[in-house]
């Protein structure tokens, strides 16, 4: 007989028997500008120096550092512009016409700023300020030495990086595939575009979750494959959740609690050890269950909008980073400043939809209104997710708890609720 699920885990604890089953996706060979939001499998080591010649800091005057003298007037025997390569060495009393970026010609070891110069005739200038004597030269290989690791396994790939990357001719880079995660809603009462007019009239649901949760797929990096909606019907759903074969990570919405509709989970728990927990000591969020389904982990979030919403940022988002091979899952904490009290008799850690406004040196924490599981404008109005911890059942205004930032870039290694 298989093991029962795991039942009433802390948040924390379900995050970590989530990722115990979830490895990083194979690496593939991508072009460089389809790069973004990758983690790189391997150092990249750069295949030149940077900059790759001596060259202008400024656009002015290529010359010897002793002939930088106040009043010294120099002959001016080339032009280099940006792109351009010096054709000969600099004598004594010898400057070139030199433009920012330019290679500096060989015997030069200073660019007198143009506005520190007065050009006297076309071959000839004077020396008015001698303060860039020995200066305003970027010598080769001041950023990086060919040969030289410049970006690490496990690094993400941004803007700054895909410069980087271009500016050493590296246009292909090895990282994790991008995972695929399959998106299912279940439910008899919710319904998509082509029953709009149901919706309008009130007899069905728009299945928020459908598009809320692809929308948060894609957004932490993942490509989304939506399965639609599947009536509560057992056939009907195996039907389905065949469909996710091809996928990385299975992630549905509804069928999780313990009404006679709830077919989902009894699938689950019909399949042998599929199921590794169900139920969680969070609100909201508590008819949270995971498995792994013929080597698929599958997370199964409730069907009420927020929940689902909120349950997918804080276990398939960080399963999503592991997939796609980043080491730091999850958002940080910042402390907040309560703005207002609140009472949160039930046991468990909850998760409330706050904005957070600057007030002076804190961040002061919110409600975006009432926190029914059902109320999705509170969390479209949201930039934060304040933590009630199960042993507080009450905070009043200046008291100071944590929350996560929902726009924060910045990730830790381990759940920080």
């Amino acid at each position: 007989m298989a093991p029962a699920p795991q039942t009433r885990l802390t948040p924390a604890e379900a995050c970590r028997a989530i990722l115990a089953e979830i490895e990083p996706l194979e690496q593939e060979r991508v072009p460089l500008a389809d790069a973004l939001g990758r983690v790189l499998t391997a150092d990249v080591t750069s295949p030149i120096d940077l900059p790759p010649w001596d060259n202008s800091a400024m656009d002015g005057y290529a010359a010897r550092a002793s002939d930088v003298v106040a009043g010294a007037e120099l002959r001016v025997v080339e032009l280099i512009p940006a792109g351009g390569f010096p054709t000969r060495t600099l004598g004594p009393g010898e400057c070139a016409r030199i433009f920012t970026g330019a290679p500096v010609p060989s015997g030069a070891d200073s660019v007198v700023r143009q506005e520190h110069t007065t050009r006297l005739d076309r071959d000839r200038v004077r020396i008015d300020d001698a303060h860039d004597a020995g200066r305003n030269v970027r010598p080769r290989a001041e950023d990086i030495a060919a040969g030289t690791v410049a970006l690490t396994a496990g690094t993400e790939v941004g803007a700054a990086q895909m410069a980087f990357l271009a500016a050493m001719a590296t246009f292909e880079v090895e990282v994790h595939r991008r995972p695929t995660v399959a998106i299912l809603s279940t439910g008899d009462e919710v319904a998509d575009e082509d029953e709009r007019e149901e919706i309008l009239a009130g007899r069905k649901i728009a299945s928020s979750n459908t598009y809320g949760m692809a929308a948060a797929a894609i957004a932490a990096g993942a490509d989304a494959l939506s399965l639609g909606i599947v009536r509560d019907d057992q056939a009907q759903i195996r039907d389905r959740l065949a469909l996710a074969d091809a996928a990385d990570l299975l992630v549905t919405s509804g069928g999780m609690s313990v009404g006679e509709h709830d077919h989902l989970r009894a699938i689950l728990e019909a399949s042998g050890d599929a199921m590794r927990f169900w139920r969680l000591r969070s609100r909201p969020g508590a008819p949270v269950g995971f498995g792994v389904l013929d080597g698929l982990p599958w997370l199964g979030l409730p069907g009420n909008p927020v929940s689902a919403m909120v349950t997918f940022e804080l276990f398939a988002r960080p399963a999503i980073r592991r997939l796609l091979g980043h080491r730091r899952l999850f958002r940080r904490t910042v402390p907040v400043v309560l703005g207002e009290r609140l009472e949160t008799p039930a046991r468990l850690t909850h998760f409330l939809r706050v904005t957070l406004i600057e007030e002076g040196d804190a961040l002061v924490a919110r409600l975006t209104g009432p926190q029914g599981s059902g109320f999705v404008s509170s969390m479209a109005r949201s930039d934060a997710l304040l933590i009630v911890p199960e042993d507080r059942d009450e905070a009043g205004p200046g008291d100071t708890l944590r929350a996560i930032r929902l726009n924060e870039a910045a990730h830790v290694t381990e759940a920080p609720f």
